[in-house]
Order: C-alpha cells, then structure tokens, then sequence
C-alpha cells in the first residue's frame, strides 16, 4: 500500500460530536422554516361595473326520489339515463333525465324531463319535459354539452305500427333561450 503524500486531516474523520453538529443545525433550519411563512396569496378583483362575482360551484340535482309527471300503473318509473350541465347560464348545473316506467315486457316510452335545484333547497324539482311518454318515443344517442341536450327520438308513423318496431328516427336537440327550451331538429326526420 502507497502511503499518501498528504498528511491526514483531522476533519476527515467522522466523530459522534460532528453527527450532533449537523443534526443541531438541520432541525434548526426546519424549525425556523416552520414559523417564518410567507403570507397567504390573495387575488381581488378591482371593484366597478365589469367586476363580477364568480357563481357558486354546485352538484348537479340527483334525480332519485323525483316524482315525475309519467304514469306508470302499478310499476314504479325509473331513470334510464342522465346526464347534467348548465344548460340556462346561471353557474348551476341542472341533471336531464331518461325515465320510463319498469314494464316487466316490451319497450316502454320514455319521457326526458329536466331537474333543477334551488340553492338554499335540498329537494330537485321538475321544471321542464321535453320528451312526453304520450308521444311514445323510445330515446337514444342521449347527451348534454355545451349547454344543450341533444338525442335521436325513435318513434313510430301512425298507431298501427306495433310498438316492437320503430319507424321513424329523428335528431333533437333542445336549448335555453327567451325562458324556454326550444327544440331544433339538426338533422331531420327519416324512416328506419
């Protein structure tokens, strides 16, 4: 073994007291870090006319226990879809439902209604139907964005077409405008 033309140091050597020094040193470092905080940042908005509040973030209504405007005998009527946005503009969203009656043979109509929520309210309420169960559409292609509720209705051309089988599919799509949904029909109406 070749001996080193340095001499040894001292500090090179670890001892017990450098282990305390440097532990000393660390927690003090933690405990000043821990009560010297920076403030919490703030954000305002410069008050006057184009100064806005932000609307309070809300859950979408649940559609369960909502008695809805669809008669059903003695089953009970269930929901088959749903999907939820704000479809008026006022921050809140509201939950369009797919609901029919739990019919134990056939395919039952189905009625699309739309639930809204007060806020100071924890009961969701019916406040429009866009989709009557009388008009014996069966919904599909059901959805909700950029705040309209668009779905293909199947439906049938006269009363003489069993209800088995559809004759008739359209596209609708519904849109909050003037205090009302109003109904478009992008694509039109055709047979199947």
């Amino acid at each position: 073994m070749q001996q080193s033309a340095v001499p040894e140091l001292a500090h090179t050597h670890t001892r017990p007291i450098h282990w305390v020094a440097t532990a000393t040193a660390v927690a003090g470092v933690v405990a000043l870090s821990s009560v010297l905080q920076p403030n919490p940042a703030t954000a305002a908005q410069a008050a006057g006319p184009e100064a806005r509040t932000a609307p309070t973030v809300t859950t979408a209504p649940d559609p369960a226990g909502v008695d809805f405007p669809i008669e059903c005998g003695p089953v009970k009527a269930i929901v088959v879809q749903k999907a939820s946005g704000d479809l008026d503009g006022d921050g809140r969203p509201e939950t369009v439902v797919v609901v029919h009656c739990d019919a134990p043979m056939g395919t039952p109509p189905d009625g699309v209604y739309v639930l809204t929520q007060a806020a100071d309210s924890t009961e969701p309420r019916v406040v429009a139907t866009l989709v009557n169960p009388k008009d014996r559409n069966t919904v599909t292609d059901f959805a909700v964005s950029d705040g309209a509720v668009q779905a293909t209705l199947l439906g049938y051309s006269s009363s003489d077409v069993p209800s088995c089988c559809p004759d008739v599919k359209k596209s609708a799509k519904w849109q909050w405008k003037n205090g009302a949904f109003l109904r478009s029909a992008p694509a039109g109406s055709h047979t199947v």
